[in-house]
């Protein structure tokens, strides 16, 4: 891991596309700036963690759980066409 000292105002460069400034800090907390192509995601790590988990859910459905959850959606949306 890279370590730099930076203060408020400073500009970090990762490759030509990406900056991240520090923008304020106050005690303990720091507040930073990201500039990045929109091809680029950013994301808290947590937030990210949680994509991650979630992609992994979703990769482990099989095509018996579509078809079940299709067949139980149009089975819920007749029920509604008929009351």
């Amino acid at each position: 891991m890279l370590v730099l000292s930076r203060q408020r105002d400073e500009t970090i460069m990762i490759g030509d596309e990406i900056q991240i400034t520090i923008v304020d800090i106050r005690g303990d907390k720091v507040r930073i700036g990201i500039e990045a192509p929109t091809h680029i995601a950013v994301h808290r790590k947590e937030v990210y963690d949680a994509i991650q988990a979630e992609n992994r859910k979703a990769s482990k459905v099989t095509p018996e759980d579509i078809s079940e959850a299709v067949a139980t959606s149009v089975k819920e949306q007749n029920s509604k066409k008929r009351h």
